[in-house]
Order: C-alpha cells, then structure tokens, then sequence
C-alpha cells in the first residue's frame, strides 16, 4: 500500500514515466511514439505540434516529463523554456533537436532544460535521457558551463552594442548619423563590422539575435 511520505521520484519507479511530447514534424512524432510505446516504461500520454497547447498541458501537471523538439509550430524551443520559468511551472524537460548546433545547447541550459538530446542519437541515450530527466536528474551531453554564456553579443564593444539597441529601436542610418555626429558612411562601417562579428547578413538578422539574446539573458541559469 502507498503511503503519503512516499516521494514522487519513488511513485515513478513504479509505474511507467509518463510523457508529453511537443513536434511540428509528424513523422518524428510518429517514430517517438512507436519507440515509446515499444518500451514498457513509458506511456505517452499526449502530443501536439504547437507551443501553446504544450503550455496548456504543463499547467495541468499531469506528466512526468516533456520532450520538446526545438522549433514548433508558433514558437521555438526558447520560448517554451522561457514560458515555462515565467509561469513557474514544475515541467520537467527535454528537448529533441535534428541541430547539432552547440548554441541552441548553450541557450537550452541558459534557459533551465532538464534533459537534451539528439534525434539521431541511439533510442537507449533518448530513453535513458527521458527516464534521467523524469526521476529529478539533469541530463545534458557535456559542455563547458563556464562558456554557457558565451554568446555572440559577448565580444561586441560597448560602442558596438550601443549601436545594435539602437537599431533594435529602429533606428535608420541617417537617424544614427544625426544623433551620434557621425557620417552615414561611418556608421555603415560600423555597421559592416557589427553583422561580421555576429556572422549575420543584414540588419534584421542582427536584430533578431540581439532580442533572443536579451530574452534568453533575462533567464537565471538553473
């Protein structure tokens, strides 16, 4: 017979880990089921392809653990993390990415995931991942957690990011050349020089990172 002492971690290990999982791709979705549904460990409760329906279930907290992939269909994986820290919601997470791009791995652990993993990665690191996460682990492929917060923003100049939160404003050129002193071809040098170091392309790609940046900053690691 159970009894109230007992601890969720201890309630998990006897019964299978209930799992929500979050995908725009239905075949990823589709293959994620199967795997579970194979293993007698978990049940899958729910999946759904929008961030916003997976906010809705994490308010209700009726699963043990979430595996998001990293871009749903209204938002990405960021948002969801974020969401969830701003609502103060007890979601235990692992994120399944197709990129093996180490800065979504940066900003997963900037922003608090519990778990992450590759989908390419053998079905027992998924499983023993999902499961490590369920019973109140972290489970991340290493990193060097004192580079976490080395973003692309860390080696702008003070000049450099004065400049990015103007465009963020939306500033134009002639406005930043009237405000500053400085000729329109200086601040396009700058600006040259700016999109070279974030290795972006053009003013809105730049722009773009600066806010994902200020988003994700604005989130205590842990």
């Amino acid at each position: 017979m159970k009894t109230r002492s007992q601890t969720p971690n201890k309630a998990i290990e006897e019964r299978r880990v209930r799992v929500v999982v979050a995908e725009r791709n239905p075949l990823v979705v589709s293959a994620l089921r199967e795997m579970l549904e194979c293993d007698g460990r978990f049940e899958l409760l729910a999946s759904v392809q929008s961030g916003k329906h997976f906010l809705e279930l994490a308010m209700a907290r009726e699963f043990d653990v979430a595996v998001i992939g990293w871009k749903l269909a209204d938002m990405d994986g960021a948002d969801v993390l974020a969401e969830v820290h701003a609502r103060k919601l007890d979601t235990r997470i692992t994120v399944f990415s197709n990129d093996h791009d180490i800065g979504i791995l940066k900003q997963c652990v900037r922003l608090g995931a519990q778990g992450y993993c590759f989908q390419f990665d053998d079905p027992a690191i998924i499983f023993e991942t999902i499961l490590a996460v369920a019973h109140g682990r972290i489970c991340i492929p290493y990193i060097d957690i004192n580079k976490v917060n080395d973003t692309p923003l860390a080696q702008l100049t003070v000049r450099e990011r004065e400049l990015l939160a103007v465009l963020s404003d939306g500033w134009t050129n002639l406005q930043i050349a009237t405000r500053t002193g400085i000729s329109e071809n200086t601040v396009k040098y700058h600006l040259k020089n700016l999109y070279d170091k974030l290795d972006v392309r053009n003013r809105a790609m730049a722009v773009a990172l600066y806010s994902r940046e200020r988003r994700t900053q604005k989130q205590p690691f842990g």
